[in-house]
């Protein structure tokens, strides 16, 4: 019998017993396939973040200036985007682990088309073939996780999945500048490439090193809902509006922080890793604390924390009034981002998860790409510290929604295994 199953509530005699004979603790968090989904998250986020500033010096070197090294970065997020709006249909057609294994081959070996060409037209293809298949990846993770989490321990569980999408960020996006620098372009390429094809060499320890892969069957009863009809359950509005206001101010601080005046690099830089650090604790710490006393009561503290850390940014001259900010942003953040996944995947059926976990990576997307276009808008007329406070009172104005979240009993966790059996 596969260890593929994950542990279910005691409510079922049935569910109990199968879980008994899998010999799987009851409400044990991270089991076997659980650490392959956590392993191809890290990789597939490992390989994006070595290329995302790299590609656009890659254009800009091959003469496409830097109207060129923009788009590159453009088309990446809009591939990212159509994966997100397409992952419901693929998800019901194909199953999970399929979708995250064609998502891993097209994050990596597009990228070594870069090894024979670097014109312009080559590096837009190549980046929006690769930015589908990051957007299927962290759809397809996320989901996974979700299902394949005791509920119990859910919020915990994803805590620690956020942790593991973080830390690609913190390490690998200043490593692949400083790689292209030092050892070359072709060294970024071959290390791209393999961090996102290296999940699918451990594929054949999901059958116990017996070369058999899972079944790609859809991972729970029921048919799974397209994003305009997931949107519509009761309950996934809200938290979809809240973190999107959230992240629109994660956009700003990423892409305007370093360009804002009166703040050195330095300073720059230590508020962004402040920022990663803090919301990376946080977001473990939310779902530990959303399992014991439920995640909507958190969505409250977390715009009020997060708007405040905003608001500190008035005082960019002070050092420490920016490094503070930035870790009171990065607190509220961290907790807004695994209260409103966990509300969404609690508030889905079994078959759902794919779609909670798709608009939740839609809210993101379209949140850091839209709060730096209407900030660069703002800022040319206010100045940067009128802009920060403006982003602080657009978090603020998602309070009304926040307030009106009350605690939803979830339907029982429905029997699910990932083979299909």
């Amino acid at each position: 019998m596969s260890t593929l199953t994950a542990a279910r509530p005691q409510h079922s005699t049935r569910h109990d017993s199968t879980s008994q004979s899998l010999g799987t603790p009851q409400g044990r968090l991270v089991s076997r396939p659980l650490a392959l989904v956590f392993l191809s998250e890290f990789c597939a986020l490992t390989s994006f973040y070595l290329m995302l500033s790299v590609t656009p010096m890659y254009a800009a070197a091959a003469g496409a200036g830097t109207t060129g090294a923009g788009l590159v970065t453009g088309v990446l997020l809009l591939g990212t985007v159509a994966a997100e709006l397409a992952a419901p249909i693929l998800m019901r057609r194909f199953g999970y682990w399929a979708m995250l294994l064609t998502g891993a081959v097209l994050l990596g070996v597009p990228a070594l088309a870069l090894l024979f060409g670097g014109s312009l037209a080559v590096i837009v293809a190549v980046s929006v073939v690769r930015g589908f298949g990051f957007g299927l990846c962290t759809v397809m993770t996320g989901a996974l996780t979700a299902a394949l989490l005791p509920p119990e321990r859910r919020g915990e569980g994803l805590g620690l999945f956020g942790i593991v999408a973080t830390a690609p960020g913190i390490v690998a996006l200043p490593a692949g500048v400083w790689l292209a620098g030092h050892l070359g372009m072709a060294t970024v390429i071959g290390l791209t490439a393999a961090s996102a094809l290296l999940p699918l060499a451990a594929f054949p320890l999901l059958s116990g090193g017996a070369g058999r892969r899972p079944a790609t069957t859809r991972p729970g009863a029921g048919q799974p809902d397209g994003l305009l009809s997931g949107l519509r359950r009761p309950g996934q509005l809200q938290p979809f509006l809240i973190f999107a206001a959230s992240t629109v101010a994660g956009g700003v601080v990423v892409s305007f922080l370093p360009l804002a005046a009166g703040v050195s690099g330095n300073v720059a830089a230590a508020g962004l890793l402040a920022q990663a650090l803090t919301a990376t604790l946080s977001r473990w710490w939310a779902g530990r604390r959303g399992d014991r006393s439920g995640h909507a009561g958190l969505l409250i503290p977390a715009l009020a924390i997060a708007s405040s850390g905003m608001v500190a940014m008035i005082w960019l001259a002070a050092p420490a009034a920016v490094v503070a900010g930035m870790c009171l942003f990065g607190i509220g953040f961290g907790i807004c981002q695994n209260a409103t996944f966990a509300l969404m995947i609690e508030r889905m059926p079994p078959a759902g998860a794919g779609t909670a976990s798709a608009l939740w990576n839609l809210a993101y997307d379209a949140g850091y790409g839209a709060g730096p276009v209407a900030f660069g808008l703002v800022v040319s007329h206010t100045g940067y510290p009128a802009a920060f406070a403006f982003t602080a009172v657009l978090m603020l104005a998602a309070m009304p929604l926040a307030r009106r979240e009350r605690p939803m009993v979830p339907p029982p966790p429905a029997y699910y295994d990932p083979q299909g059996r």
